[in-house]
């Protein structure tokens, strides 16, 4: 199959439903007003929330979430096939991922800004915020740690990449401070200090960044050092305001995206290359089962709960208008959509263009799921590393270059998703009553990533063949949740729920599945940290998910009936609301 043709079919796909699918929805379901005063305006405090332009917002929240997952999820996922991979990653992002990022932020929008376990209350039940939080606790708790090993595994498999890596953090605060002081657009300035980090990958080249030595005198691993110093950068960057590394990083990288994203389609069309792979794969017999494991093996490319997180922490208390939401809720999702379709084209063709014989290549890289999931970052860097040979760049060059923008987007990711679990945090421990954790943003801070570095620092191969099924299930579950909070708000205003209860049933009934698969897994393992740490881990997001569904199902109910009711005694279909000027009104 030529890749060309797939890639163009899918991205005419995608802009079909951002033009029509998503205006529909900003119309009919979530029904945006352009008039309604933010957040970002009513509770401006220079910090977290701040009136943004939408383009920025955009980049914040196109990078948070295009992060290192939607590139190893679907690396790891072409092992059953291409076609079904990307089947799921077409639809999911079109029917649900649009609809359930998009609506995560207009939802936390009419709710002063506040997350979606928080909006769980309001919507759903006062149990249900206390579960949600818990279990969105349990996700973040993965990213962090799988996010975390993904960048240290790039830093000592290509130390080339550590120091355009390292210079991106001193050039992006120098780009924020000269935005915010000269009042003046970010792209000029980010698209300066993009060229300045790639002019550095040939000094990264010629001085390659190990921590050997460190690693020699402790007696310890390189890749547990790179751990440590990951968590210790992220515990300060992740209290700085967001306007100070957070934004415009996001700015640079989202051009970082952008250069990447062209290296690929262009390498494609230019290099007319070849999907080697086999559109249907015959797995080994005692390979995991592709349903329902793919729908959360690829659980960042199609739909992702982290999405909601993002869409209701950072992103809904920096947007200027509501009608923003739709550029920044829907195309974020169809831009995550298009990385992880690039990530299948450089699985399945890329890397193949690299061998004399590309099939039997393509076979040993995934010859069973232990292989393919160790080997899904390299994979995708020496296939990017093959379209750009395609536009005349050097071997060794494309591979670093494809290793500093997957760093890039996971380090991004990682500073968004520790900030999250400091909210997730101090939300806890205001409902627990103990102050001062919840005052505290240090204390605060260590609570949130004492436990992810636990699990990164796990032994053995737990970040990618364990620990990512697990994330998956978690996070797929949690996009099912918070479709489930979108479903009953919209039902409480009378509109067509549909839209959101299909993929919601999908999504349950998938992550469900595989947690019991995973269960049994974990429980039956040899390993005992399987058993006695993973398999009750399991366990308990599996009963935290069904004690929510329950509540969220009574909730539903209630709110349909509630909605019939107004029917049948002849009331309008509308919303009475308080002017939009009016800075103390909420969403009724």
């Amino acid at each position: 199959m030529p890749a060309v043709i797939v890639l163009l079919a899918v991205l005419a796909v995608f802009a079909l439903g951002y033009r029509y699918y998503s205006a529909y929805l900003a119309r009919s379901v979530y029904a945006l007003d352009p008039s309604y005063v933010t957040p970002a305006h009513r509770y401006s405090d220079g910090i977290d929330f701040v009136p943004t332009n939408k383009h920025i917002v955009f980049a914040h929240h196109f990078i948070s979430v295009a992060g290192a997952a939607p590139i190893v999820g679907p690396a790891i996922a072409v092992f059953w096939g291409w076609l079904p991979a990307l089947l799921w990653v077409v639809l999911g992002t079109v029917f649900a991922a649009g609809a359930h990022d998009f609506g995560a932020l207009v939802v936390s929008v009419r709710h002063k800004g506040r997350s979606v376990g928080t909006l769980a209350k309001d919507v759903i039940s006062s149990r249900a915020r206390t579960l949600f939080l818990l279990i969105i606790y349990f996700l973040v708790t993965l990213v962090n740690a799988v996010f975390a090993v993904v960048i240290a595994t790039l830093f000592v498999n290509n130390p080339a990449a550590v120091l355009p890596v390292l210079l991106t953090i001193p050039l992006a605060i120098g780009v924020g401070q000269y935005i915010y002081r000269k009042r003046t657009a970010a792209l000029l300035p980010s698209v300066i200090a993009l060229l300045v980090v790639y002019a550095s990958i040939w000094l990264g080249r010629h001085v390659p960044v190990t921590v050997d030595p460190i690693a020699s005198a402790f007696g310890l691993e390189p890749l547990t050092v790179w751990i440590v110093l990951v968590f210790a950068y992220t515990f300060f960057a992740s209290r700085l305001p967001v306007w100070v590394l957070l934004q415009p990083r996001d700015y640079i990288n989202q051009q970082q995206m952008l250069l990447a994203l062209a290296v690929i389609v262009v390498g494609v069309v230019i290099g007319m290359n070849t999907i080697a792979a086999p559109a249907v794969t015959e797995v080994p017999a005692d390979s995991p089962p592709w349903f329902p494991l793919l729908f959360i093996t690829i659980a960042c490319g199609a739909i992702s709960g982290f999405h909601s997180l993002v869409s209701s922490g950072t992103t809904a208390k920096q947007l200027d208008k509501e009608s923003d939401a739709r550029y920044v809720g829907y195309l974020g999702a169809v831009g995550e959509g298009t990385l992880a379709l690039c990530s299948i084209l450089a699985c399945t063709a890329g890397v193949v263009a690299l061998s004399a014989t590309p099939g039997s290549d393509w076979q040993a890289r995934y010859a069973d799921w232990q292989t393919a999931s160790d080997g899904a970052l390299d994979t995708f860097t020496r296939g990017v590393a093959g379209f750009a040979e395609n536009l005349g760049v050097p071997l060794a060059t494309g591979t670093v270059f494809a290793a500093v923008v997957v760093i890039s987007f996971a380090a991004t990711s990682l500073d968004t998703a520790v900030r999250l679990q400091r909210y997730i945090v101090q939300e806890i421990a205001e409902i627990v009553g103990f102050r001062p954790l919840a005052r505290n943003l240090t204390l605060a801070t260590a609570v949130a990533l004492s436990l992810p570095i636990v699990l990164a620092l796990l032994p053995g191969n737990f970040a990618f063949g364990t620990l990512w099924q697990l994330f998956g299930t978690t996070n797929q579950l949690t996009a099912g949740l918070a479709l489930a909070v979108i479903a009953v708000w919209v039902t409480k205003r009378r509109r067509n729920p549909v839209v959101i209860l299909v993929p919601l049933v999908f999504l349950v009934a998938m992550t469900s599945w595989a947690l019991v698969i995973q269960l049994v897994e974990f429980a039956t393992h040899e390993d005992p940290l399987q058993v006695f740490l993973l398999a009750p881990l399991d366990a308990i997001i599996f009963v935290l998910a069904i004690w929510l569904i329950v509540e969220a199902a009574v909730a539903l109910r209630a709110a349909w009936a509630g909605r019939t009711s107004a029917v049948e005694h002849g009331e309008e279909l509308t919303e009475v609301e308080a002017p939009a000027a009016d800075p103390d009104r909420d969403e009724r």
